[in-house]
């Protein structure tokens, strides 16, 4: 691999155009200090609130314009800091946003506990005589459901300037592994040499070289395993400020804390990791499928994701990924299918890995920016291309929200943030092989039913096992026990164990899994990548069945941002997420894929 370049080095049609958010970082610096100064103004609304409906609709329209701000020039400093890690400018931007953001939080902390002193019969009075008050109706609905969370101002105000210490362990996580974690390079079975980052680990475990993706599974553990002690307390501190938070509010445990604040049933959780805690046999069919075409005597973690198709071309440079993505979301309609065109056009996306660049994708934005932004590491891969259409997914999902919904309700949860990524992939690949002849061209299709097969393991098994590590160690925390080296090792341990059995090997590096995913500092996320998916297969089949009739409920979804709440938006386009028969059915898909893959390979 050739050594990477400098972000100066990468060419303009490569990188997002950050300037439809700010001209520049000076034009970003004038904005937060006019910013900072109009945040004290909303201490006027102080003690007033209730007074009237006219005062409490021009408090939230004021709020509405003070957030909407800080977000875009939140969003702006972390991009900019995300082009280069190391860049301490930026670093300083980020901070300075964030602080903004606190005092923003702290300045208005006194919003919600004053619309509960009202009542909810007195708001309801003001809605009805108040013209332009009625916007706020679900959020009041909202705001009285969480009644009893709601704390006094002055603790609400404590609350929001705590909120930047709590968030200490994940910045010095990020920092740790972002800035300092350093990995050097390993050799292949041929000698020769290869660099491993957090950007380019996925593909090199990729590799068909078994030699090489052993040393950088043991490079790569080993790097994370001399800062073991450190990630530990990090994560300890993380879930004790979860439980914390969650006990100061009166909820008997962070899981609930985290699933109260969109509405989301705790059956919905439970019915994930029991559904599939019930159907682990197909996973375990799937690694038993794997050990046989790779044709090892033991399967290893570092095989888990080397292509078990033979002579596959797994390439796909940055022009055909386009290409690829713009036809296979042809199902959602030509309007759909412009908006992806424009986000090539107009420099939406930031395509290659860079020295210091953050690792991974996203997409991120902010109501009344202009689009949303994707951030990638494109290494020329099919695997790549598809991670494009996720991204992309998320993009017009925010896209649609922005320009069909009020600020009050222009974003949407984590519950449904992986429904339109997901259902753009599935499209993309129903696509791909539709196109494929499985006699004719018989290793495409293998490949992409395998990856079809891989979004299942990585998306639906793996993060369910997440999840629950995330229940498990909060639990553990609850009850007073440490949460240490030792103590999360077991833990994890046990739980490869749950989902693997023994179909694969469980080295002493995997143990230390936990140490390496970012998104355990987000408590209780991970498990919506998972009911997404489950989400998104049902979406993905009515789409194709139905057409016309599906679509419009589909991008109906996309548009509500979350001017309802997530479980009843999707029962309005078609889902039931509170049972377990949509986990079932994607389970299914599963085992269909299995079958398929089996009939072309072995028959």
């Amino acid at each position: 691999m050739s050594e990477l370049k400098t972000r100066e080095q990468v060419a303009s049609e490569f990188k997002w155009n950050t300037s439809t958010i700010c001209e520049s970082d000076e034009n970003w610096q004038n904005r937060l200090d006019a910013l900072s100064a109009k945040i004290a103004q909303i201490k006027d609304f102080e003690g007033r609130v209730g007074e009237s409906g006219a005062s409490l609709l021009a408090c939230l329209q004021t709020c509405d314009e003070l957030q909407e701000e800080t977000r875009k020039l939140y969003v702006y400093a972390n991009l900019k800091g995300d082009e280069d890690t190391a860049e301490t400018k930026y670093q300083g931007m980020r901070d300075k946003a964030q602080s903004v953001a606190i005092s923003l939080s702290a300045a208005t902390s006194f919003v919600e506990p004053e619309i509960i002193a009202i009542g909810e019969d007195k708001v309801n009075e003001f809605v009805a005589a108040t013209p332009g008050l009625e916007l706020y109706n679900h959020d009041f609905h909202n705001l009285f459901r969480k009644q009893k969370h709601i704390l006094s101002p002055e603790i609400e105000e404590i609350m929001a300037k705590a909120a930047e210490i709590g968030m200490a362990s994940h910045k010095i996580y990020d920092m740790i592994i972002q800035t300092d974690m350093v990995f050097g390079k390993v050799k292949d079975s041929k000698g020769e040499e290869h660099e491993v980052t957090s950007g380019r680990f996925g593909s090199l475990m990729q590799n068909t070289d078994r030699v090489l993706r052993q040393n950088v599974h043991e490079l790569y553990y080993d790097t994370y395993i001399k800062q073991k002690n450190t990630i530990a307390e990090a994560y300890n501190y993380s879930v004790k400020n979860d439980n914390f938070v969650a006990g100061v509010r009166k909820y008997d445990s962070a899981l609930n804390a985290a699933l109260s604040t969109y509405n989301i049933p705790k059956e919905i959780y439970k019915n994930l990791i029991d559904t599939i805690s019930d159907n682990m046999h197909l996973f375990h069919r799937y690694l038993d499928l794997r050990k046989r075409c790779l044709e090892v005597d033991e399967l290893h973690f570092y095989d888990i994701y080397a292509p078990i198709v033979k002579d596959a071309d797994v390439k796909m440079d940055w022009e055909e990924a386009k290409k690829t993505v713009l036809e296979g979301v042809a199902a959602l309609g030509p309007e759909y299918q412009g908006l992806i065109q424009k986000s090539y056009d107009e420099n939406w996306i930031d395509v290659y890995e860079n020295k210091g660049k953050a690792t991974g994708a996203y997409s991120w934005g902010s109501y009344g920016m202009a689009h949303p932004y994707v951030l990638m590491n494109y290494d020329d891969t099919i695997g790549d291309m598809f991670t494009l259409a996720h991204e992309m997914g998320h993009a017009l999902h925010s896209y649609y929200t922005h320009r069909n919904q009020p600020f009050t309700y222009g974003s949407y949860t984590i519950f449904l943030a992986e429904v339109a990524s997901t259902v753009n992939e599935a499209l993309v690949m129903e696509y791909l092989l539709s196109k494929t002849d499985p006699r004719a061209e018989k290793t495409k299709y293998l490949y992409l039913l395998n990856e079809f097969l891989e979004g299942f393991k990585g998306t639906f098994f793996r993060q369910t096992m997440f999840a629950e590590f995330e229940m498990l160690s909060h639990e553990m925390a609850e009850r007073g026990e440490p949460l240490n080296t030792q103590s999360l090792n077991a833990l994890y341990e046990g739980l490869l164990k749950k989902y693997f059995g023994d179909h694969i090997v469980i080295d002493e590096r995997i143990i230390y899994e936990w140490s390496r995913i970012p998104h355990f500092y987000r408590a209780f996320y991970v498990y919506q990548y998972a009911t997404g998916y489950t989400s998104a297969m049902a979406f993905a089949k009515a789409i194709r069945e139905e057409g016309a009739v599906a679509v419009e409920k589909y991008l109906g979804l996309l548009k509500a941002g979350s001017s309802d709440y997530s479980v009843e938006l999707l029962k309005k386009a078609g889902v039931d997420m509170t049972t377990p028969a949509p986990i079932q059915a994607a389970l299914e898909v599963f085992e269909n894929l299995l079958d398929r893959f089996e009939k072309a390979n072995f028959s």
